[in-house]
C-alpha cells in the first residue's frame, strides 16, 4: 500500500507572498527547519525555492519549483510557479501537472489581473482550488468584501473556513469556524506560538462569524473538487497564521492523483503500465555539472529505478538509471515513484516538454502547447568567437521553455520569442551566469509569429513561396509566419483562408 499522494501549486499576482507560503507550508511539513533551510543528510544547507541567480536579486520567481515532502503519511508534491505574467508559459505547463491548487490573494488588494488569468487556465482542466488570503495581519479590506469579490468576479461558491478576528492594526488571531478555537499572536514578533482557545467574542466579532457561518455555502468536498467552490482560509503566512490549515485541508480533501487527457483514451492512475509526460525541462540547476534536467508526472504505475521507457520524440526506449526526487534545487536518488510523484530524468537533449515516456509507447499525453511570443528580439553576440555557444544556450533555453528561437528563410539571423519582457531579462542573465556568453538584443523587423498549416500541402507551398521573406522554421522545423503586427496577420488571414495562422501549438 502506497503512501497517498498530493500533487498541488501554489498560484498568485506578483508580491501576494507566495513564495512566503511555500516556505512556511515546508516548515511545517518539516522539509526545512526554518524558512530557507534545507534538511539534508543531516546537514542544513541553503537552499530556497527561489534558487537562480536572477531570482535572488529581484526577489521573484521566474521558473517552476518542484518540493517533495511527507506529512503524517501523506506524500505532498509542491510546486511552487513564477507570479509574474511574463512568465505565465512556465506557469500553464506546471499546471498540467498537478491536481489541484492554492490560489494565494493578498487581503489589500484582492483579486488582480494575474490571479485570474491563472484561474481560467485551472478552470479550463478542472483544477480544484483552495484560497488562501494572506496578510490579515496588516490593514486590508473587509472579509466580507474579498469573500463577494472572489464569489463574482471568478464565478464560484465560497465557503469561510475560518475567520480573521480583526484585521491590521486590531488583528486578535483567527477563529476556526468548525470548532470555534481562536489561534492568537503571542510575542514579541505577533507570530501565532502554536496556542489557541475558545475564549467568548466581543459583540462585533460575534455577529461577523454568525453572518460569515450563515451568509455563505457551506464546504462541499464534491463541489471543491468539480470546481464549483472554493474553501477559504484567512491567514499570515509571515506570521504563521494558516499554513498548518492548509496542509491539513490539502490532505483532507484534494484529491488525490486525477485520470490525465490522452491519445487515444485518458489514462487512470491505477493503469499498471507507468507513463508520464515532461512538463518542465531546466538545464544548469548545478552549474557546476551543466545538467539537463527533464521533470516528467508520473500519470500511472510503479516507476522502478533502472526501468526503460520509451519517449514519444524519438521512440528510442531509455533506461532511466539515475530518477531524481526535488526539494527546489536539492535531490536524491529516486528508486521508485508512484502516480501523482514528479521526477526528475537527467539527460542530454533527448527529452523535451511535451514528450509522453511509457514502457509501451502506446499513449500520448495532450495539452502542453506552446503560446506565440509577443515580443520578437534579435540577439546581438559581442563576441562573435562565440557563435557556437550562443547556438548552444539558446536551444537549452528553447527545450526549457524560456524562449522560442526562429531560424528565418532569408537571412542568418536568429530571432528570439518571448511572451513578457521579464523573459528577456532572464535570456540575458542566464546567457552571462551559465554559458558566459555577453549578449544584447536588438529590434527585429518583427511584431509578432504564428504557426501556419494547411490541409493541402499544396496550398502551404503556395503561401511559403509567396512570402518567403516573413518565413521562418521553429526549432522543430515547422513553417512560422513573422509579421510586423497583429493587423498584418489578420490582414494576410483573411487573403489566404485555406491557410490557417495559429497563436498555440500543441507539442
Amino acid at each position: 500500500m502506497t503512501s497517498p499522494r498530493r500533487t498541488f501549486a501554489i498560484i498568485s499576482h506578483p508580491d501576494a507572498g507566495k513564495t512566503t507560503l511555500t516556505e512556511k507550508l515546508l516548515y511545517v511539513g518539516g522539509a526545512i527547519h526554518l524558512a530557507g533551510e534545507v534538511k539534508a543528510r543531516g546537514a542544513n544547507r541553503r537552499a530556497k525555492s527561489d534558487w537562480m541567480k536572477i531570482e535572488q536579486q529581484r526577489g521573484i520567481s521566474v521558473t517552476s519549483s518542484v518540493m517533495t515532502f511527507e506529512k503524517d503519511g501523506v506524500t505532498f508534491n509542491l510546486l511552487d510557479t513564477p507570479g509574474h505574467e511574463d512568465f505565465s508559459e512556465d506557469t500553464y505547463r506546471t499546471l498540467t501537472a498537478v491536481d489541484s491548487a492554492v490560489m494565494v490573494i493578498d487581503a489589500a488588494r484582492g483579486i488582480e489581473a494575474q490571479t485570474r488569468k491563472l484561474f481560467e487556465v485551472c478552470r479550463l482542466r478542472s483544477v480544484p482550488i483552495i484560497t488562501f488570503v494572506n496578510k490579515v495581519d496588516r490593514e486590508g479590506r473587509a472579509p466580507f468584501e474579498l469573500l463577494d469579490e472572489i464569489a463574482d468576479i471568478l464565478a464560484l461558491d465560497v465557503a469561510p473556513m475560518n475567520w480573521p478576528i480583526g484585521m491590521g492594526g486590531e488583528f486578535e488571531g483567527i477563529m476556526d469556524l468548525s470548532s470555534g478555537r481562536i489561534s492568537r499572536p503571542e510575542g514579541d514578533s505577533r507570530t501565532f506560538q502554536g496556542t489557541s482557545d475558545v475564549d467568548p467574542l466581543s459583540d462585533r466579532f460575534a455577529e461577523e462569524v454568525e453572518l460569515a457561518q450563515g451568509g455563505y455555502a457551506a464546504f462541499d468536498e464534491t463541489a471543491y473538487r468539480n470546481g464549483d467552490l472554493t474553501p477559504v482560509y484567512f491567514g499570515s503566512a509571515l506570521k504563521d497564521f494558516g499554513p498548518a490549515e492548509l496542509i491539513a485541508a490539502l490532505a483532507a480533501y484534494a484529491p488525490p492523483p486525477r485520470p490525465q487527457p490522452a491519445e487515444p483514451a485518458p489514462v487512470a492512475p491505477d493503469t499498471s503500465e507507468v507513463t508520464g509526460f515532461i512538463f518542465k525541462v531546466q538545464a544548469n540547476m548545478d552549474p557546476q555539472h551543466r545538467d539537463r534536467i527533464a521533470f516528467m508526472r508520473l500519470c500511472s504505475g510503479t516507476f522502478k529505478r533502472g526501468m526503460k521507457l520509451t519517449p514519444t520524440g524519438h521512440g528510442k526506449p531509455i533506461a532511466v538509471h539515475s530518477p531524481i526526487l526535488f526539494f527546489a534545487q536539492d535531490r536524491e536518488i529516486a528508486d521508485e515513484a508512484f502516480p501523482g510523484d514528479i521526477i526528475g530524468i537527467p539527460n542530454h537533449g533527448t527529452l523535451r516538454v511535451g514528450d509522453t515516456l511509457s514502457e509501451r509507447a502506446a499513449v500520448r499525453f495532450t495539452g502542453l502547447p506552446n503560446f506565440a511570443p509577443e515580443i520578437l528580439r534579435r540577439v546581438q553576440l559581442k563576441d562573435p568567437t562565440k557563435t557556437k555557444q550562443l547556438r548552444k544556450a539558446l536551444d537549452d533555453m528553447a527545450e526549457e521553455g524560456v524562449t522560442q528561437v526562429f531560424y528565418p528563410e532569408i537571412g542568418s539571423n536568429w530571432i528570439i520569442g518571448v511572451v513578457g519582457q521579464l523573459q528577456l531579462d532572464v535570456l540575458l542573465s542566464r546567457l552571462d551566469a551559465e554559458y558566459k556568453v555577453a549578449a544584447g538584443l536588438e529590434p527585429a523587423p518583427f511584431d509578432t509569429a504564428r504557426w501556419i498549416s494547411a490541409a493541402d500541402p499544396a496550398d502551404l507551398k503556395a503561401f511559403t513561396d509567396l512570402n518567403r521573406a516573413a518565413m521562418a522554421k521553429d526549432r522543430d522545423g515547422n513553417p512560422v509566419f513573422l509579421a510586423k503586427s497583429s493587423w498584418e496577420v489578420g490582414y494576410v488571414a483573411d487573403r489566404y483562408p485555406k491557410v490557417k495562422f495559429a497563436a498555440t501549438r500543441e507539442r
